[in-house]
């Protein structure tokens, strides 16, 4: 099957990430359904308020996300109403609206990572609501959940961003091509390898180059979404954790290890003092 073209394959990763995020925040499903596609300059509301965002392997390169007032104010004071919050102030509906973006396009850059064969990062580069309406190629998204609905959602994608995507995917799908015969791989004993065991070490090197996030837990905590926003400079959160518990050491949202806090040149360091088995890692996937 023929690999979808790059402004298909975007908008596909935007509508799935936005139903995932507001599936989230909501416990409700909602369904995207992609519209109308025009090129050129956005004929948008103008009530429209746009926010940017711009990827890691086309830094100057964008995708802008427009939604009239009736459209992010909808979206946002339901998700702060499935939260408990009735009487949501205009900016923490926007703010709300706006983590919504921020998860979604969390989303759009793991499966571009994955599709790609490399890490993609994407960041907000420009306030809410700044700049005028945008040009490029922009879907209309409809998005309707429970008795909501349909909310215009606007995506625009400017050329160069869709040139850099088209070539990403160019090189990811192209294999290297050697022109020099390949020497058969042995081991140190001098016995050659079969090819299938020399294409697995070719991947497994391919994959000791992929970085992954580490961070560190000392505790969690839940709060009320009302809660949340009331905290303060000065507030404070207390974790499910004591001060002589160890900390755990968590790679790409896995525990691997705990161990304790330690000083090492004036910087927070962690001394492993046990890694955690393969069956516990999965219980502990986050």
């Amino acid at each position: 099957m023929p690999e979808p073209a790059p402004d298909r394959a975007l908008i596909e990763a935007i509508s799935s990430a936005l139903i995932q995020a507001i599936e989230g925040m909501t416990g409700e499903r909602p369904t995207v359904s992609v519209g109308a596609v025009t090129e050129g300059p956005v004929a948008a509301p103008e009530d429209c308020a746009w926010w940017r965002q711009s990827f890691s392997f086309a830094a100057d390169a964008h995708v802008h996300i427009g939604a009239p007032e009736s459209s992010w104010s909808e979206i946002g004071n339901s998700i702060l109403k499935a939260a408990g919050i009735e009487d949501g102030d205009h900016e923490s509906i926007r703010s709300t609206f706006t983590e919504i973006l921020s998860q979604t396009f969390g989303g759009v850059a793991r499966t571009l990572s994955s599709r790609l064969g490399k890490q993609v990062t994407t960041s907000a580069d420009e306030p809410p609501g700044a700049g005028a309406s945008p040009s490029g190629r922009t879907f209309e998204l409809n998005v309707n959940w429970a008795a909501i609905g349909p909310l215009l959602v606007l995506v625009s994608m400017e050329t160069s961003l869709l040139a850099a995507l088209q070539a990403c995917m160019n090189s990811a799908d192209r294999p290297e091509v050697s022109t020099a015969a390949p020497e058969p791989a042995t081991t140190p004993a001098g016995v050659a390898l079969d090819e299938e065991t020399v294409r697995r070490s070719k991947r497994m090197d391919l994959l000791l180059d992929v970085e992954l996030p580490v961070s560190v837990s000392f505790g969690r905590a839940q709060l009320l979404l009302k809660d949340v926003i009331k905290l303060t400079t000065g507030s404070i959160i207390e974790l499910n954790r004591s001060i002589s518990e160890p900390v755990d050491v968590i790679v790409n949202n896995c525990v691997i290890a705990r161990g304790e806090v330690v000083v090492v040149e004036g910087n927070f360091g962690v001394r492993v003092h046990e890694v955690v088995s393969r069956q516990e890692r999965l219980r502990t996937l986050k």
